[in-house]
């Protein structure tokens, strides 16, 4: 699977990375593999904010705020991601979103407030 990332882009980010294909890499250079996944997560956080955007509403300080539930059973989410509780926890770690506690499991968590803190 191609993805449609430039040599350009991943030549940069050796050079920025320290390493060249004519060096042995040390264990902490990127490999295109790993790139890949941090352009794929990225990309998959934003459309998780937008999603957040079209199904959230404001809360009392303007923030925008979903239940999981809600997420977790539209069907539009369900097509994009693979993995909604994944990405989610990736935003969590990234501080693009905000939720109680670590996991969150359907049914038993969808009445819990995703809050979008960055947009």
């Amino acid at each position: 699977m191609r993805s449609d990332i430039s040599e350009q882009t991943l030549n940069a980010a050796r050079l920025s990375t320290g390493a060249d294909s004519s060096e042995s890499r040390p264990s902490s250079a990127k490999t295109r593999g790993d790139l890949e996944a941090t352009m794929n997560v990225s990309h998959e956080v934003s459309l998780l904010v937008q999603e957040i955007e079209r199904l959230g509403s404001k809360n009392a300080d303007g923030q925008t705020t979903v239940k999981f539930g809600v997420l977790f059973n539209d069907d539009k989410c369900a097509n994009i991601f693979e993995a909604l509780v994944g990405t989610l926890r990736a935003a969590k770690r990234k501080k693009v979103v905000q939720f109680e506690g670590e996991l969150l499991l359907q049914g038993v968590h969808d009445n819990v407030d995703i809050v979008l803190l960055q947009q």
